[in-house]
């Protein structure tokens, strides 16, 4: 059930595409630490129409926990500095203490948070939950996770999100990671925590889909930038993330490709791959492993191939 201090929806309705396209800002507002927005944003969400009630408990849930752990963003202060009164607690410490208060009011709290991301399926309540979990002090949580972490059928951007949370708990060593019948070892410690940590080669694929689109097209290219930085997230580790690390022009072409194709499909409706090839100077010695990714890239996505 819904905060009874809710706001009342008015007359706002979402359509499918722009619910995506917030729910997109809402994650691009977490992972940047724009809590201030996302509070707004929150809010404006929990005001429509028409959606699902799972959805308004999520964002009710995470909202809760946005306004407890950064009071200052809510009130419109927040300027990614605490106010001078508490300017030797910053946002981390913050969220630690509040961790330890709920504790305090439930000594389960942390179970309770490790079933709802074991559980449940990927939605924001179990990433917010998983951010929860970075800032509770004991090893109990470590061996859950990393146990939880390496059993089969985990959704790959949970797996990924559970890797950072391990990783921000400071968690060390290998852990090896079950991907359909592909098996990949994971050092712990070298799991990227935000977008600019991944090597460079995985931002220059963007950057070549953004030489193509970026001013004729920046729709495309905003949502290639989503797909691309979700997608390195399922594949990490993996043999196809390796073979981007190689850095090698052809491989990093036929991806900027795949990944084009992808996301022009999904916004146009339309499939025009001889042209695609062209604009990325994909040979046909090429094609074989352009069409692997973009099949990569079109299951991820969810598309029918």
């Amino acid at each position: 059930m819904r905060n009874s201090n809710s706001p009342a929806k008015e007359n706002i309705v979402l359509f499918p595409k722009t619910l995506d396209y917030y729910q997109i800002q809402l994650t691009v507002m977490l992972e940047s630490e724009r809590y201030g927005e996302a509070i707004g944003l929150l809010r404006f969400l929990l005001q429509c129409q028409g959606q699902e009630e799972r959805h308004y408990e999520e964002w009710q849930s995470l909202l809760d926990w946005l306004e407890a752990a950064f009071p200052y963003a809510s009130e419109g202060e927040y300027v990614g500095e605490s106010p001078a009164h508490e300017e030797d607690m910053g946002a981390q410490e913050m969220a630690r203490q509040m961790a330890k208060a709920k504790l305090q009011e439930d000594a389960d709290y942390a179970n309770k948070l490790l079933r709802r991301v074991m559980d449940e399926p990927l939605s924001e309540a179990t990433l917010l939950a998983l951010e929860q979990l970075s800032f509770f002090e004991g090893e109990e949580v470590d061996y859950a996770l990393t146990d939880w972490v390496q059993k089969a059928g985990i959704h790959p951007i949970l797996q990924f999100r559970t890797l950072q949370t391990l990783r921000r708990r400071g968690v060390q060593g290998a852990v090896e990671l079950k991907r359909g019948s592909e098996n990949v070892v994971v050092e712990i410690e070298q799991v990227p925590l935000q977008n600019d940590d991944f090597p460079p080669q995985v931002a220059q694929v963007l950057e070549r889909v953004a030489e193509q689109t970026e001013t004729h097209e920046p729709t495309l290219y905003y949502f290639a930038q989503e797909l691309w930085g979700q997608f390195m997230m399922s594949i990490y580790g993996s043999e196809a993330y390796y073979s981007i690390l190689t850095g090698e022009d052809g491989v990093l072409d036929l991806w900027a490709g795949a990944l084009h194709q992808t996301v022009s499909e999904t916004l146009n409706g339309t499939r025009n791959e001889e042209e695609t090839r062209t604009m990325y100077g994909i040979t046909e010695s090429m094609r074989f492993p352009f069409e692997q990714a973009y099949r990569m890239l079109n299951s991820f996505a969810g598309r029918p191939l």
